[in-house]
């Protein structure tokens, strides 16, 4: 199936680098995750020996999936929210050389599936794209399952050239990440792409490009890139809100996404924000709920203030070109999004509150705004509210796909 003689496979299990117990996976994670990072952290880490931790390095370096730095330096790397290293005493010798993930030794698929386009990226072990390498687009006009397929089994061949031209191994995962409700890995509903019925997408792709494949919810993805690679590597707890054409909101907590059944039903869609916003753009007849965040909400208050039909991207640049309707209504947008940003910080307490989507951007133009609005429903002692604006192209989060893809690969889960 792939050149990778020494991953394991069977039957429908997705591939994995190697065969270990649950210490050695972890390790491997947490090396990926933090590195560069030395033996004796790890030891602390998991309250093991430094003779059990320097076999299960052993191990892994044989197997190829981790490697020495060559010296003892760990400054570039992370550590868990807290964590202090103890220092060493009384021990003799030389430093022990810093361990890294071996990268370049394996590489992954990410797609991000759309409701007529996809987009998709080969990363190495780290989700990183290598030098050379860049994102794929492709449209389809077929929205079936089978017509998705096709388009992401296009995408993965593209990406496999990419690998070939730029002499990196084979691909051995796929990752899909799709708005969608999945139970089990199976598509139970896309309603964006018209699938009502339940669709094993990973198992079509599966069987269109030869590589195990795992399809997640796009926003789980997304919060599993900025976990274990992204903007929130060593936070124990950190929440993460989209906005654009719809709303989303995720949780992760004690390094895991947290899970629920009704989670992909868009839970955070209709919170109260704002009071004298304008009516549901879901037709649900309540004012000011988080919908007004979504850019067909703001496309047609913009139309409704300036009294003739308006897109979001004409409303994004008349507010860039000082249009005072624009302004004002940016001013605004950005007031509700600060209020719900403290909404989230009030309920569920994260170290930090992440904003991406395709329409985040937009918050940068009016930080101050945001600020006001965390600030106005937030009690006055409280601690401010740590918040990043992230990066909102689709390339994210095909990265994110990805991450699902290696996340399986390395701890086999």
């Amino acid at each position: 199936m792939t050149d990778h003689d020494d991953e394991m496979t069977h039957g429908d299990r997705a591939a994995q680098w190697f065969d270990g117990s649950p210490a050695m996976r972890r390790i491997a994670a947490d090396i990926l995750e933090y590195g560069p990072i030395a033996r004796t952290t790890l030891a602390q880490m998991h309250d093991l020996s430094a003779g059990t931790v320097s076999r299960i390095i052993a191990d892994l370096m044989y197997l190829g999936v981790v490697r020495e730095t060559g010296d003892d330096d760990t400054s570039t790397g992370h550590l868990p929210y807290g964590f202090e290293p103890r220092k060493r005493t009384g021990e003799r010798g030389r430093p022990q050389s810093a361990l890294v993930a071996n990268a370049d030794a394996r590489t992954f698929v990410g797609v991000k599936i759309r409701g007529d386009s996809a987009t998709a990226v080969l990363v190495d072990a780290q989700c990183r794209l290598p030098d050379g390498a860049g994102s794929h687009v492709t449209e389809f006009a077929d929205r079936t399952p089978a017509g998705v397929s096709d388009a992401v089994a296009r995408l993965v061949e593209e990406c496999r050239a990419d690998a070939r031209g730029l002499g990196l191994s084979e691909p051995c995962m796929v990752g899909l990440g799709i708005g969608a409700h999945i139970t089990d890995g199976v598509v139970d509903e896309a309603t964006f792409l018209s699938w009502i019925e339940p669709c094993d997408l990973s198992a079509m792709v599966r069987a269109a490009t030869g590589l195990d494949t795992v399809t997640n919810n796009d926003l789980d993805a997304l919060l599993m890139y900025e976990h274990w690679f992204g903007a929130g590597v060593g936070l124990p707890r950190f929440a993460l809100l989209t906005i654009g054409t719809g709303i989303g909101y995720g949780l992760v907590e004690d390094g895991k996404v947290v899970d629920h059944a009704d989670k992909t039903f868009g839970l955070a869609g209709h919170l109260l924000i704002d009071p004298d916003g304008p009516r549901c753009f879901r037709g649900c007849g309540h004012r000011g709920c988080a919908q007004c965040l979504t850019n067909d909400s703001l496309a047609d208050e913009y139309s409704q203030i300036m009294g003739t039909v308006k897109s979001f991207d004409d409303y994004v640049r008349d507010a860039q070109n000082g249009v005072p309707q624009a302004k004002q209504l940016l001013m605004r947008e950005c007031y509700r999004l600060g209020v719900m940003i403290g909404l989230v910080a009030n309920l569920t307490m994260p170290l930090k509150v992440f904003v991406a989507g395709e329409s985040a951007y937009v918050a940068g133009m009016e930080i101050e705004s945001v600020r006001q609005g965390i600030a106005e429903y937030r009690p006055s002692r409280a601690a401010t509210v740590p918040f990043e604006i992230l990066g909102s192209d689709w390339e994210r989060w095909a990265q994110g796909a990805a991450a699902c893809a290696i996340r399986r690969y390395v701890l086999g889960e």
